[in-house]
């Protein structure tokens, strides 16, 4: 046996008996002084599912907004995870149903404005299905520039009204 096959056998067996060797150290955790306020669970219920009262308790089914980018109607990546909470609802609730009012700013021709909010509700419809919603359970809604929650011509104000609204009608 050449001298690197014994140092790559020695060195395997090295790792293999330390890989093997278990420390047992005893750790006491540091004594919490501080009071901590209760905090509302982020999770569905024990059981895995969600129930009606979730809409309100967690942080993902909380959050039922998504905005997009200036003339844009693809979902942003961050939204994927609150279309994964919501399609999971919808899977554990099936006599639950959502409304996806699309909202677009002042810009652009009344027309154009109820096109694009029209686009937007529709792709995260299909977020929703893509995460296993049901398309039974989904009505889409364009309102464009109707409903604006902004009133200020600026971006930042513009940027609110860029939006698809997640509305429970049946939880």
């Amino acid at each position: 046996m050449n001298n690197t096959t014994r140092v790559l056998m020695l060195s395997l067996m090295s790792v293999a008996v330390l890989a093997g060797c278990k420390k047992d150290v005893k750790s006491t955790p540091p004594a919490d002084t501080t009071t901590t306020a209760p905090t509302t669970p982020t999770a569905p219920t024990t059981s895995g599912v969600y129930g009606p009262n979730d809409l309100d308790t967690d942080a993902c089914l909380r959050q039922r907004v998504v905005y997009f980018d200036l003339d844009q109607d693809a979902l942003k990546p961050e939204f994927q995870a609150i279309m994964g909470c919501h399609a999971k609802y919808l899977r554990d609730r099936p006599s639950s149903r959502i409304s996806l009012e699309g909202h677009a700013d002042e810009r652009g021709s009344r027309e154009y404005n109820l096109g694009l909010g029209e686009r937007r509700g529709n792709a995260v419809n299909s977020a929703l299905q893509a995460a296993g919603g049901s398309a039974s359970q989904l009505t889409v809604v364009s309102y464009g520039e109707e409903r604006p929650v902004c009133t200020q011509s600026d971006e930042s104000c513009w940027s609110q009204n860029r939006r698809v609204e997640i509305v429970y009608t049946a939880k």
